[in-house]
């Protein structure tokens, strides 16, 4: 086996953990966060870690300069801005910066699709 057959092995083996994870997040949160040993008193701190981890695949995404890449990412972005709206307008919280981080991320996609399309 090459590196690079392990390297994507691995990689879908992190697929597997990380859609687990999610599947169980989505499905009981209480019970995700238990799996996890996530506490809710340091979630401030790790949503600071998460948008570090965002900047850096941006950054990444950027630099590297793969337009489906790209889209995916921001594609991604999107989806987390507006599943945070809705959890936040089911519980009667304010939406407008969540849906505003949406709509930027998803023109982002938008431009990189049409980009995509053209054969860039």
């Amino acid at each position: 086996m090459s590196w690079a057959s392990l390297a994507i092995a691995l990689s879908g083996a992190g697929v597997l953990v990380t859609g687990t994870l999610a599947a169980l997040f989505l499905r009981d949160p209480v019970a995700g966060m238990v799996a996890t040993s996530h506490r809710a008193e340091q979630l401030p701190q790790v949503m600071a870690n998460r948008y570090v981890a965002m900047l850096v695949l941006a950054v990444g995404a950027t630099v590297y300069g793969d337009l489906k890449v790209i889209a995916l990412l921001f594609a991604a972005f999107a989806y987390m801005a507006f599943h945070d709206s809705w959890i936040y307008a089911r519980a009667g919280q304010a939406v407008s910066k969540h849906i505003g981080a949406g709509i930027a991320a998803l023109i982002v996609f938008g431009v990189t699709v049409l980009a995509i399309g053209q054969g860039s």
